[in-house]
């Protein structure tokens, strides 16, 4: 696995605010996607929010080619991956309760939080097949089914079809990359060559600063989405890409950090206040 990188190019939509009451009485804001606003940093206001999957996309993507590396086989569930915790982090899923013995996050299943479409094409889709599923499935079952890597005929259904053409769409829609077509001798392929090298470099730079300057040695006071993005580029191969510029000694240190995380109880880690956890089933399955 490789480690990638990230810079503080996450861009964002304008979106309305509104409040609502808190499960502990409190007046607590939040956007129609269903974030709630510390759970984003520092985002201009001018700029497009990614989505955990444009992010990993992004920073697999070669800059002037225009697609992910042919040898990259781990990208595909990586970015299943980022569907179920992209859906987590706005509400719409959760995991059934662990009960009075405890079960495992991967053990558990996921379930339907609110129907509400998130208005992007590939959570909705996503959405509409965990609402119209009984009995309830496990994080590792819907990864599979949403690769298409089930031997279950009944399941071949579920599967997200072109999944990098339809994010690549997305960042060629949001201004970032550009549309051509290549000729690979045998076939033509359609290609998405970066346009806007400035929001990938501030990707990278969020990614390398998360385990460098603004290491807290402490995922709980992490920011979760950040979080996400560095256990789910690692998991498809693209992390590496992010660290590539770092010095010998900063590398060496961002590895050392990355490997911390790794090494972490995705269990006790969930059980912690604060904790989503359909986000670390959803890391625990990649690390299993």
């Amino acid at each position: 696995m490789s480690l990638t990188q990230r810079s503080s190019g996450l861009v964002q939509r304008k979106t309305a605010t509104v409040q609502s009451v808190g499960a502990d009485g409190g007046v607590e804001e939040r956007d129609d996607e269903g974030y709630t606003p510390d759970e984003e940093e520092d985002h201009d206001s001018k700029e497009t929010r990614l989505t955990l999957m444009e992010e990993i996309l992004l920073l697999g993507l070669k800059d002037r080619e225009g697609y992910t590396s042919f040898w990259n086989d781990c990208i595909s569930s990586g970015l299943r991956g980022c569907i179920l915790i992209e859906l987590a982090l706005r509400g719409r899923l959760e995991l059934e309760k662990a009960g009075m013995r405890r079960r495992s996050l991967l053990n558990r299943k996921v379930l339907l939080k609110s129907s509400n479409p998130t208005g992007d094409v590939l959570l909705d889709e996503t959405l509409k097949h965990i609402k119209e599923t009984e009995p309830p499935e496990t994080v590792q079952s819907w990864i599979e089914y949403l690769s298409g890597e089930t031997w279950n005929p009944h399941k071949q259904k579920y599967q997200l079809r072109n999944v990098r053409e339809r994010l690549a769409k997305n960042l060629v829609e949001k201004g970032l990359c550009t549309s051509e077509k290549q000729n690979f001798l045998l076939f033509d392929m359609a290609t998405r060559p970066l346009t806007d090298g400035g929001i990938k470099q501030k990707l990278f730079e969020k990614v390398q600063e998360s385990v460098l300057s603004r290491w807290t040695n402490n995922p709980q006071k992490m920011d979760k989405r950040m979080l996400s993005l560095i256990y789910l580029a690692h998991a498809s191969d693209v992390l590496e890409n992010a660290f590539a510029p770092l010095s010998y000694d900063d590398y060496e240190v961002a590895m050392k950090r990355v490997q911390e995380l790794l090494g972490l109880e995705f269990d006790a880690e969930s059980l912690k206040e604060g904790a989503n956890e359909l986000m670390w089933a959803v890391i625990a399955a990649f690390s299993k």
